[in-house]
């Protein structure tokens, strides 16, 4: 497969992520544990089911201990730290501080064996990082109300687990993505004893709560991580980098269409920024000659 459909593949992760805010208010009071036990649960099946018909595909799960530790570590470690940090911190100031990931992401791969970190790569990013400013804050001027205090380190430790997870995966080219149906499950397990600590239970009301937890482990948990490991292994990870900038863009949009939000300024500022961004950071593959890997 060439290298340029893996990166597009992976840019669907980016596509369903932009769901995650909607299905995640449609699914009513739900605890953000009990939610990620759920929805990882469905996302964890959505692979496993898959095994008795594909050849080899259980045989994805004998790995070494460091692809456990990198799996597990990236989407349970960042969704409990997120969700601490959002306990201990303005909400707002925590999306703005997480969503540095991209851009740890796109230096961080400067790194990785065969990548070379360009100017355009840079310019692409803080394009992306300007428009995700504008969407979060919502205009206003990025700053911390209380000042710097531990739900904002929280934050900044989800950017570097999230870019790191993404970055170190291409370490593990090799490794099939069939394993991160068994990734989400031990997330799942993990998130469900979190849930049993710290929460009460509270489930979904009526069907179209239940159908938003369902869209959420089909989709943005569940489908999104499949994409998203293929696309940081097999593809263009810098160009991912910058156009996972379109997520929070893209999230906006999707709850200005469901009457959730309505569209103004910031919002169509950050769609011009971030949308330059990405073409920018993806120049090389829009304009340029890539070679098939």
């Amino acid at each position: 497969m060439r290298r340029s459909t893996a990166t597009l593949i992976g840019f669907t992760a980016v596509l369903m992520w932009a769901l995650l805010a909607l299905l995640t208010a449609a699914s009513g009071a739900v605890p953000p544990f009990q939610l990620a036990a759920m929805t990882f649960l469905i996302g964890g099946l959505m692979g496993a089911v898959t095994w008795p018909f594909r050849k080899g595909a259980v045989s994805a799960l004998r790995q070494g201990w460091q692809v456990w530790l990198l799996g597990v570590g990236g989407l349970f470690g960042y969704h409990f730290v997120y969700f601490s940090a959002i306990r201990a911190a303005p909400p707002v100031e925590v999306s703005l501080i997480a969503y540095l990931w991209p851009l740890f992401l796109v230096v961080f791969s400067a790194f990785l064996p065969g990548e070379r970190l360009k100017f355009h790569h840079l310019a692409g990013v803080a394009l992306g990082l300007a428009g995700a400013v504008l969407i979060i804050g919502g205009g206003r001027s990025p700053s911390l109300a209380e000042g710097f205090g531990p739900g904002h380190a929280l934050a900044f430790a989800c950017s570097i687990i999230w870019s790191g997870y993404s970055v170190l995966s291409r370490r593990f080219g090799k490794v099939s993505t069939d394993v991160v149906a068994g990734f989400c499950l031990i997330t799942a397990l993990l998130a469900a004893i979190c849930h049993l600590l710290f929460e009460t239970t509270v489930w979904p009301q009526g069907w179209l709560q239940w159908c938003a937890v369902l869209g959420l482990g089909l989709l943005p948990v569940g489908a999104a991580f499949y994409s998203w490991d293929y696309g940081v292994k097999h593809g263009d990870i810098m160009i991912l980098g910058a156009a996972s900038y379109a997520s929070p863009l893209l999230s906006t949009l999707v709850l200005v269409l469901a009457g959730f939000a309505s569209l103004s300024w910031p919002v169509l500022a950050a769609c011009l920024l971030i949308t330059t961004g990405a073409v920018i950071a993806a120049k090389d593959m829009l304009f340029g000659r890539r070679p098939a890997s």
